[in-house]
């Protein structure tokens, strides 16, 4: 689900920017160390701060309408339903963890700089990852059209990785409207999305 399987296919700037730096510029711009006062003290953090603010960073416009829209709502006296769907929204968007450092630089290396698991050099324990050996398994993969943190394709890749899944045990959706937080989250995940999920686990027990 809104997996960059492959992030080579239609690089959005998330990928760009990968792509763009070496991997000793992340270690060295947004790798931060938890302060003694803060459980976790000493441990090497891709922080939660950092994260939320290159989230918002890349729909700064949008972001700012909506809070300017939910201040309208408290200060109107509108519908205390309409300002909490907004509110527990952001309640949510906000609520992140810090990253281990190891975690995150590897993530970035493996997945958007070197593409590991769509090149077939991707390994375990020392030993290479073999997606065509899946065989007695269901695939599903799902995208949000709207995607600009995991393009559309960058997902969908799943399917040419595992060759032997048969087909008739294979589906993509393409979720319209939905960005990628809203794969995950929201009316379009609860009405449209997570029935379908639900649908394809019951049909391939």
């Amino acid at each position: 689900m809104a997996g960059p399987v492959d992030a080579r296919i239609s690089p959005t700037k998330v990928n760009d920017l990968a792509t763009s730096k070496p991997i000793e510029w992340f270690e060295k711009h947004v790798i931060s160390t938890v302060p003694s006062r803060y459980p976790g003290a000493g441990r090497r953090v891709y922080p939660g701060f950092v994260q939320i603010s290159a989230f918002m960073s890349m729909n700064v416009e949008r972001h700012l309408k909506s809070h300017v829209e939910m201040l309208g709502m408290l200060t109107r006296g509108d519908s205390e339903a309409d300002y909490k769907f907004k509110r527990d929204f952001y309640d949510e968007y906000y609520a992140v963890l810090d990253i281990p450092a190891e975690f995150y630089l590897e993530t970035v290396r493996s997945v958007f700089q070197e593409f590991d698991l769509a090149r077939g050099v991707a390994t375990y324990q020392g030993e290479r990852v073999e997606p065509r050996a899946l065989k007695r398994t269901a695939l599903l993969t799902v995208e949000g059209d709207r995607d600009d943190i995991c393009a559309v394709g960058q997902t969908l890749a799943a399917h040419d990785l595992c060759t032997s899944v048969p087909p008739a045990r294979r589906q993509h959706h393409l979720q319209a409207g939905v960005g990628h937080y809203g794969v995950f989250s929201g009316s379009r995940w609860q009405n449209e999305i997570y029935p379908k999920v639900r649908y394809f686990i019951v049909a391939n027990s």
